[in-house]
């Protein structure tokens, strides 16, 4: 059993939805990277999206846009990446996926991609811009490493494209909650409960719900239905608001905190 299916298994028994927390490789330099992963877990994140920045960040919205500008500011690169990875795993079995673009994966080999990822730690793939029509040299190097692939799906997805969608992924389905780019917002829409059933209809995988999730109130409003609530934006605020301060990891602990006690059912 990978640790994804593990992670969800034991939560569904505890009565819990899982907590997936993103925040950008090298944001705002890869050492205060590294004590965030470890931060995230200690604080209740049950897995950890990690992404991977890219000069043109087509479905992120103006906070992960400027985080990825801030990351590739710094010294970067794909085993840097995957470094951090190893190390986090000497403290830790959260799952965590590498989130990101196709263009850098591509550049960097998707075989020598897949067997580095698998040697570091990394349980999978969650590639924004790659549609599974396109996505068949990637899934088959993570298929043979025994990682993962998760693909998105969002309110306009017709129930053909739930199908396809969800015979190709692995891990989860990520849903995303609206249309438009990532970001922090007040409300989120109210036909989610209804796209989730949809989807259910054609795979047992579990369900996880991101974009525009920022709140306590929004993860508990989600996790009645779905099986993850991610938050990206939302915990990258609390970083670019405190970094460099002493007390950063406090803030970025304390709200995590706030947003995995909404998950408990």
């Amino acid at each position: 059993m990978s640790r994804i299916a593990k992670m969800f298994d034991e939560l569904r028994k505890n009565k819990e939805k899982a907590l997936i927390a993103y925040i950008t490789a090298g944001d705002p330099d890869m050492a205060t990277t590294g004590q965030l992963l470890r931060c995230l877990v200690e604080s209740g994140t049950d897995m950890i999206e990690l992404g991977v920045p890219f000069s043109d960040p087509m479905a992120d919205g103006p906070t992960i846009q400027a985080a990825a500008q801030r990351s590739l500011e710094q010294p970067f690169s794909i085993e840097a990446i995957l470094g951090l990875v190893k190390k986090f795993r000497r403290y830790s079995q959260a799952p965590l996926i590498l989130f990101g673009y196709y263009n850098p994966l591509l550049q960097y080999g998707l075989e020598r991609l897949a067997r580095d990822a698998r040697d570091a730690g990394v349980d999978g793939f969650l590639v924004v811009d790659l549609p599974p029509e396109e996505a068949s040299d990637l899934k088959k190097a993570a298929d043979g490493q025994h990682l993962d692939t998760i693909f998105l799906l969002a309110p306009t997805s017709t129930d053909e494209r739930i199908r396809k969608v969800t015979d190709v992924s692995s891990g989860f389905v990520y849903y995303v909650s609206i249309t438009g780019v990532t970001g922090a917002r007040e409300s989120l829409a109210d036909m989610m409960e209804a796209s989730v059933d949809t989807i259910r209809k054609f795979t047992d995988l579990p369900v996880g719900i991101g974009f525009g999730v920022s709140r306590p109130e929004h993860v508990r409003e989600i996790a009645r239905f779905a099986d993850a609530v991610i938050v990206g934006s939302a915990i990258i605020k609390e970083v670019e608001a405190h970094a460099g301060k002493p007390d950063m990891l406090n803030h970025v602990g304390s709200f995590v905190r706030q947003l995995k006690e909404a998950t408990v059912l």
